[in-house]
C-alpha cells in the first residue's frame, strides 16, 4: 500500500511541547517530510510553545537540530528544510498561569484558516490548555485539537479528561491520536487482511489457533525516565498501541473504509474482550519490569 501525497488547505499547527521529546523525535521530523512531499500550502505555520524561553531562531536551531537527529540523510533536501524552518516560530506559554497566551494570539492573528493545536504535553495540562485557549478566544469553528496517550491513568480520570476538553471543544474537533496508526506495517494490515484473496477467506477462528502480538522496542528510555515513571509500560504502550494492533488483527471488514465504519467495528472487538479484574490478573497476566 503506498501513500498516496495530499496538498492540504493552509493551516496553524501549534505544538504545546514544542521543544519536548514527543516534538523533538517524533512532530518536527514528520513535519518536515510533510514539507519535502510538497503537502504544505502557503501560507502554512507550525509555533512551538513551552515554558521555556527560546527565540524564534533558537527554536528554529532546535527544530534542525531534531531533523539531523532523526531524519536518514539522504532524506534531507537543504531547500525544503530552509523552507521548512522559515515556517517555524516559537511562543513561551504557561498553561497553568496563562503567561503568555497573549502572546500566542498575537502570533496566531486573526486568520481563518485551520487551527491545529497539539498536545504533546502531560495529560494533566489538557483541561488547563483547553480553557486557557477559550478564555484568550483562540479557538474558531476551524479549530482542532490533538490528544496524545495515555488519557488519564484509569477509566474515572479518562472520562474526566475527556470530559473537562469537551467543555470546550466539540467531539468533532477532538482527535485523540496514536501514532502506531501511521507506521507503514500497520497500515498495511488493512490492505494484507481486506484486500488480500489470499488471506481473507482464512482470517477466522476456523484457520487460526491463537495470536500472539509482539511489540519489541529498539529505543530505550532516551529522556523519558520521568514520564515513564509515573504513567507505566502498561498505559504507554498497552492500552493504547496493542490494543490497536489487536483491533487491526482480529475486527471484522468494515462496511467502507471511512473513519466512523473502521471504529465500529474496533469498537465491535473491544467489547468483545473479556474483562480482567483484579482477582485474576494474577493468573491472566505476567507481570514485567522495562529494563532497557
Amino acid at each position: 500500500m503506498t501513500s498516496q501525497i495530499i496538498p492540504v488547505d493552509p493551516f496553524d499547527f501549534i505544538i504545546f511541547g514544542g521543544t519536548g521529546d514527543l516534538s523533538e523525535r517524533k512532530l518536527l521530523p514528520s513535519l518536515y517530510h510533510r514539507q519535502r512531499d510538497h503537502q504544505f500550502s502557503e501560507p502554512t505555520r507550525i509555533i512551538g510553545t513551552s515554558r521555556a524561553k527560546m527565540s524564534d531562531a533558537e527554536f528554529q536551531t532546535f527544530a534542525k537540530q531534531a531533523i539531523s537527529d532523526h531524519v536518514k540523510p539522504a532524506d534531507i533536501d537543504q531547500k525544503e528544510l530552509d523552507t521548512f524552518l522559515a515556517r517555524l516560530s516559537y511562543v513561551s506559554a504557561d498553561a497553568t498561569t496563562g503567561t503568555g497566551f497573549d502572546k500566542l494570539k498575537k502570533a496566531i492573528g486573526d486568520s481563518d484558516r485551520i487551527r491545529a493545536f497539539y498536545l504533546a504535553v502531560a495529560p494533566a495540562l489538557f483541561g488547563d490548555i483547553s480553557h486557557k485557549l477559550r478564555e484568550h478566544k483562540l479557538i474558531t469553528p476551524n479549530s482542532r485539537i490533538v490528544l496524545e496517550k495515555p488519557i488519564g491513568r484509569d477509566l474515572a480520570s479518562a472520562r474526566a479528561l475527556n470530559d473537562t476538553v469537551g467543555e470546550v471543544f466539540d467531539e468533532g474537533q477532538i482527535f485523540r491520536i496514536d501514532h502506531y496508526l501511521g507506521k507503514e506495517t500497520v497500515q498495511n494490515l488493512m490492505a494484507l487482511r481486506f484486500a488480500n484473496a489470499l488471506y481473507e477467506p482464512l482470517w477466522n477462528s476456523a484457520h487460526i489457533d491463537h495470536v500472539q502480538i509482539t511489540v519489541a522496542e529498539t529505543v530505550g528510555l532516551e529522556d523519558r525516565v520521568t514520564y515513564y515513571d509515573k504513567a507505566g509500560a502498561l498505559r504507554d504502550m498497552v492500552q493504547n498501541h496493542m490494543l490497536q494492533l489487536l483491533c487491526l488483527v482480529a475486527m471484522e471488514t468494515p462496511s467502507s473504509m471511512d473513519a466512523d465504519a473502521v471504529r465500529d467495528e474496533k469498537l465491535k472487538v473491544l467489547r468483545a474482550l473479556k474483562r480482567i479484574n483484579g482477582n485474576e490478573a494474577p493468573k491472566q497476566t505476567v507481570r514485567g519490569q522495562y529494563r532497557a
